[in-house]
């Protein structure tokens, strides 16, 4: 009897060791998780710096471009365009 408890005893401790311990079952479902949870960052990012890499290009050679964002983001305009100010 007395082996049965120790043996029993034992396989708890080694079971919640390989539950709750450092890289068991529920650390390594959490790192897989995270895993993931990296992995479709990354690939936003991916995402993200090929349209930034296709911008630079467009601002190193388009000319056309180069204006159409000097228009919209910077406010300028050509000589002789017409400026109309709404006033509220």
């Amino acid at each position: 009897m007395k082996v049965g408890k120790v043996l029993l005893l034992f396989l708890i401790l080694m079971g919640s060791v390989i539950l709750f311990g450092s890289r068991g079952i529920v650390d390594n479902y959490r790192l897989d998780r995270k895993l993931l949870d990296i992995r479709k960052s990354n690939g936003e990012l991916v995402v993200k710096n090929d349209a930034l890499k296709k911008e630079i290009l467009l601002l190193r050679n388009d000319m056309r471009y180069i204006e159409k964002v000097a228009r919209d983001e910077l406010g300028m305009v050509r000589r002789n365009d017409r400026v109309y100010r709404h006033v509220d």
